[in-house]
């Protein structure tokens, strides 16, 4: 009577106060409060209803879901003082009712999934109706008690409302066989059975209901679920109106179930979509383990690949506790086996709650600018078992620049992930300079394309931090700005010999960088060749700056050039211009000793004290373009040109020491040492060229007691030769003219590879130390006419007034003849001489002619004076103008007085114009 009163009150309620709030005539506070009571009485009325329905026999149509368990299983039965009893005429309902109740079978749940199922009563209904039919003996305190917790008198403690078998029995047999005080004794009926029950239960609700609709709902199966559905779906509108959203969820889940006894699958995929949200969002595992289920198998029924594959996933994702092992395996075997059918949309899967990632502990795997490298990354996998993928690949995202985008790192080979942790290693290309974090994991299960960004902390797969959501700030990568991470410089400066082979050193100095397996190309430049006959030498080398606190122990390490404690020494082989590096020149800087000659075909030049010349240093410059292939995959290259330096041992520098009355000449040659080695003269001897010949039939050498000539590194020395002229006959115009002097040296040196020039590369046979004599030859020009000039020009003194910057000032050059023109025929023409002015034009202008002819007499003692205007420009000591005979060698030319190198202009005059009155 309780149950069908409460349940016409509430739907009365409902429908009397539903007119009342209609378009927002309310504020929306008490509009939704007004929904949330609306949505209180239909879940009433609706946990009524099932009550009833499940005394009539209707409990096996209602849903075992988690809500109606916890209504229904918290609901006491009705409390009859005793329970109705079957109608006499009712025996064929009874019969129709138990064979309902035979023939009832429940629902495998998908998956194969063996769960015991919820209660929906209170207690066993076939007992408390049997119980409430038969009469309370006031001895049998187990019946009175039934259900409740008992305390053991004198103990406190409380005891367990279950018995034992033996009890129960023992309680049974107690209730109908003692009587109460009085000797009052109660008749007793058989027990009845469930159907009777129901059958019971029918008719007394009969009597009872006298609404006719509600006994309508209650007459049939039909009506019950479409009242049912009537309930729940008012329950629901009502509270998703209201500020109790998830009540209306929770109930869109009861609906779902009705929809699919229905087959009505796809809105019962819908509910069951908004209910599994839910549950997720709130971290109801248990409850999503009941419903989850049932949308898998929903989604495969509709074909819905993309969201069975997705729930068979969260199912995986799970605590391990809520399936058993066999149960999260067929989980597995569903994604597999789809994975690898022919999917018709395949799209992306997200596994993030299923497979996480994390880097290795420890600091980033640090490379340098376009190094490649290998990534180690830990994978965690929540499958129950071994899973293998067709393709995994990780991105990296760069943290300092967002417009990089991110760089995939690709597995090249199947990869089997097992339950648990793993380690996985990539490839990594070589990237851009700056700091790199993990992005997301994508790979490939048959056809099927997964992706994870969620990011492991690397703890065990069962503690709190297997998995969290957030991206990790721990740079995972780190690589460098473009930075030198190698050296190679030419080990010294000084010269070396020129066509002789000479040990050139290179020094590799590794800068934080190993050299492991690194290869050395050279390439020589024109007139430069390698001794291909000699082996390359490489040796440990230390700076003295970096060995200065090992003073003591510098002087035995410092042999062949090199201050290395422990010394390395190896020699290699040149194979097609490379050379690969030892293994111990990993990390250490060394020197490479290659042997190298210079060669020239040019004959070296003396010069004289009348027109000094020295050698261009360019002639001398040879480059060797070096290219350093290095790195992990020979990926970095360092390619450097050096220049080295050859030259000749000596500069030859001749003048006439003196000249004697019978026209000897001492013609003394001046030898400059040019490298920074001791040479050794052993011999020398002078060739003379026509016109010149050794006095008293002589061979050419000096004085045999000034040999061997020991010459100091940049220092001089001179060798003195006696000399005449000699007239010339038929027989010797008839041979070819030697045009020049040959000076002849034979020469030792002695040096130091690791200082400049040294002796030259041989291999020696034998341990005994044979010393190498080397041939020097310079030409010397000597000219008759150095000690007999015909011509002698002078520079007349300036004006005492001085120069400044803007005035005119007349240069003066006096031209005196020395000699008659029978006597020496130097000028051509009658009486005229060429001349020309040479001046900078920055620091001077020309007011006159530069070049033009003046008249000169023929006759010994005749002069003339040029006479040139011109005006200074800048101020500062600077080079005056010179004047100059281009048809008159220069050896014939005698200046005196000779010019001044440089001369004081002052700055110009202050302008009163400039000035400004005060």
């Amino acid at each position: 009577m309780r149950e069908v009163w409460v349940i016409t009150a509430c739907l009365d309620v409902v429908n009397a106060t539903a007119s009342h709030y209609v378009d927002g005539l309310v504020a929306p506070d008490i509009e939704k409060e007004f929904y949330r009571l609306q949505g209180d009485l239909y879940s009433l009325c609706r946990v009524k209803f099932m009550r009833l329905a499940y005394l009539i026999g209707y409990g096996t149509e209602i849903e075992r879901s988690p809500v109606n368990s916890a209504s229904l299983s918290m609901l006491p039965w009705p409390k009859p003082a005793i329970w109705p009893s079957v109608p006499p005429d009712a025996l064929s309902e009874v019969f129709s009712k138990e064979k309902m109740i035979l023939q009832e079978t429940r629902r495998v749940k998908h998956f194969g999934i063996q769960r015991k199922p919820l209660p929906l009563e209170p207690s066993l209904l076939l007992r408390e109706a049997n119980r409430r039919r038969a009469s309370l003996s006031a001895g049998n305190m187990f019946e009175m008690f039934e259900g409740r917790p008992v305390f053991n008198e004198g103990s406190g403690s409380e005891a367990s409302t279950k018995m034992s078998p033996s009890q129960k029995v023992r309680s049974g047999v107690m209730s109908r066989t003692n009587s109460s005080p009085g000797n009052f004794e109660s008749a007793i009926d058989r027990p009845m059975r469930l159907a009777e029950i129901y059958i019971a239960a029918e008719h007394a609700l009969q009597h009872t209901i006298s609404n006719p609709s509600l006994w309508k709902s209650l007459s049939a199966l039909e009506e019950f679920e479409q009242k049912y559905l009537e309930l729940t779906k008012g329950a629901a509108d009502n509270y998703h109106r209201s500020w109790w959203k998830r009540h209306g969820v929770v109930l869109d889940g009861e609906i779902a179930a009705v929809c699919f006894k229905h087959r009505n699958i796809d809105l019962a995929a819908k509910s069951y979509e908004k209910v599994c949200a839910l549950y997720a969002g709130e971290g109801w595992q248990d409850l999503l383990a009941e419903v989850l289920p049932n949308l898998a198998e929903c989604q495969k029924i509709l074909n819905d690949e993309a969201g069975y594959l997705s729930s068979c996933v969260r199912l995986l994702s799970l605590d391990k506790g809520l399936f058993s092992s066999k149960e999260r395996q067929a989980f597995q075997l569903e994604v597999v086996n789809l994975a690898h059918s022919e999917m018709k949309n395949p799209v992306p899967l997200d596994v993030s709650s299923l497979i996480t990632f994390s880097g290795n502990p420890g600091p980033p795997l640090e490379l340098c600018d376009g190094d490649p490298g290998t990534l180690s990354v830990t994978v965690w996998s929540g499958f129950p078992d071994d899973i293998t993928l067709d393709s995994l690949s990780l991105t990296l995202m760069a943290t300092s620049n967002g417009d990089e985008g991110v760089k995939a790192l690709r597995s090249t080979s199947a990869t089997v992930l097992e339950p648990g942790r793993n380690n996985i290693t990539l490839d990594l290309p070589p990237q851009k300079p700056g700091s790199y974090v993990l992005g997301v994991l994508t790979g490939q299960i048959g056809h099927l394309r997964f992706r994870s960004h969620s990011f492991s902390k690397g703890a065990p797969v069962d503690g709190d931090d297997f998995m969290i959501y957030e991206k990790p700030t721990r740079p995972i990568l780190k690589v460098f700005k473009p930075r030198a991470l190698v050296d190679l410089a030419a080990a010294i400066s000084s010269a070396l010999l020129i066509n002789e082979p000479q040990w050139v050193g290179i020094i590799v100095r590794p800068m934080d960088y190993s050299l492991k397996d690194a290869v050395l190309q050279i390439d020589t430049g024109p007139g430069l060749a390698i001794e291909k006959s000699h082996v390359i030498e490489m040796e440990s080398y230390a700076d003295v700056s970096q060995s200065a606190a090992d003073v003591g122990k510098s002087d035995a390490a410092h042999k062949n050039g090199s201050l290395a404690i422990d010394k390395h020494f190896e020699q290699l082989r040149l194979n097609d211009g490379r050379i690969v590096f030892p293994g111990w020149a990993n990390n250490v800087t060394s020197v490479l000793w290659i042997p190298i000659r210079a060669i020239s075909d040019r004959l070296a030049r003396g010069s004289s004290s009348v027109s000094p010349q020295r050698q261009s240093i360019v002639d001398g410059m040879r480059t060797i373009a070096l290219k350093l292939e290095f790195g992990v995959s020979h990926n970095q290259i360092f390619e450097r040109t050096l220049a080295v330096h050859f030259t000749d041992p000596f500069h030859v520098n001749t003048r006439i020491a003196d000249k004697c009355n019978d026209g000897t000449l001492l013609l003394q040659v001046i030898l400059q040492s040019e490298v920074k080695a001791t040479l050794t003269i052993y011999d020398a001897w002078l060739d003379l060229q026509d016109g010149f010949a050794h006095t008293r039939k002589g061979d050419g050498r000096p004085n045999p007691g000034f040999i061997p000539l020991v010459i100091s590194p940049n220092s001089r020395a001179g060798i003195l030769f006696s000399i005449c002229f000699e007239m010339s006959n038929a027989e010797e115009e008839a041979k070819a003219p030697q045009p020049d002097s040959i000076l002849n040296i034979r020469y030792g040196i002695s040096g130091d590879r690791t200082i400049g020039a040294h002796p030259p590369a041989v291999e020696s046979p034998g341990p005994e130390v044979v010393r190498q004599d080397l041939i020097f030859r310079s030409a010397l020009v000597l000219k008759r006419p150095v000690l007999d000039p015909c011509l002698a020009v002078g520079f007349l003194p300036l004006p005492s007034g001085g120069l400044r910057v803007g005035q005119l000032v007349n240069m003066k050059w006096r031209v005196e003849r020395l000699k008659d023109f029978e006597e020496n025929e130097v000028l051509k023409d009658d009486d005229e001489v060429l001349y020309e002015v040479n001046a900078n034009s920055d620091n001077w202008m020309i007011a006159g002619r530069k070049r033009g002819h003046a008249s000169l007499s023929m006759k010994q003692g005749s002069r003339i004076v040029i006479t040139i205007l011109c005006v200074p420009l800048v101020a500062g000591y600077v080079r005056p103008p010179q004047l100059g005979l281009p048809d008159v060698d220069e050896a014939n030319i005698s200046c005196n007085p000779a010019g001044p190198h440089l001369v004081c202009v002052l700055p110009p005059a202050l302008s009163s114009s400039f000035c400004i009155p005060a």
